[in-house]
């Protein structure tokens, strides 16, 4: 009898604690639907686990989408620097600008994907495609076509002309990103943006200062 007591008293104490367990749940609930508004939790490490809806702002959407492109021409005319720069140095550069600018192309894509918007499409590189309106720093496509066209001396000096101005459009991005943008880890990409191509910038000119 001692032996049957006790097992229908852990049968009671189990039943008390699974209600507590659904009364706490029911309560806790509007938790996991705050977690689902802004994106897929389970999405790939190039997105920040926590951008949730109430975590951005339209500014933060703009500036994902706009740098991305930004990034992208940037991206295109460092590609260009391999065969035809004659300048080790400005080699160099295009480089060290395609090591930073790609994985930052992944992270805010990552971003635009965890809120629920579209990564806009790659139109670098595209026969006639003008991606320089909207944005400050961006090349035409007649500018693209000019840099394409040159080698040695003459594709160093246009392409440090060209970066110079595209990387102040950055920069003029990034200051507005963080004056009005409310996404933190978007802001701190901002500034390293501003850090490091407000950098680049004076390396450049003083490259074109030696020419």
């Amino acid at each position: 009898m001692t032996a049957r007591r006790k097992l229908v008293r852990r049968t009671a104490l189990a039943v008390t604690a699974g209600a507590a367990a659904l009364v706490l749940s029911a309560c806790g609930g509007g938790g996991h639907d705050m977690s689902s508004m802004g994106g897929d939790s389970d999405s790939s490490p190039s997105a920040t686990a926590s951008a949730k809806a109430g975590d951005h702002n339209d500014q933060d959407i703009s500036f994902a989408k706009e740098m991305i492109q930004h990034h992208r021409q940037a991206v295109e005319m460092a590609d260009l620097a391999a065969d035809r720069a004659s300048s080790q140095e400005v080699k160099d550069l295009a480089t060290k600008i395609k090591g930073a600018q790609d994985p930052e192309i992944k992270t805010m894509s990552g971003w635009l994907t965890s809120w629920g918007e579209e990564v806009p499409a790659d139109m670098s590189g595209m026969e006639g495609h003008d991606m320089s309106s909207g944005m400050p720093g961006m090349m035409s496509s007649e500018d693209m076509d000019k840099l394409e066209k040159a080698s040695g001396a003459e594709f160093d000096k246009m392409f440090l002309e060209m970066m110079v101005k595209h990387h102040e459009g950055a920069v003029e991005m990034a200051n507005t990103q963080k004056a009005e943008g409310k996404y933190g880890p978007a802001v701190k990409l901002a500034d390293a943006v501003i850090t490091a191509q407000t950098a680049e910038i004076e390396q450049m000119n003083k490259i074109l200062g030696k020419s």
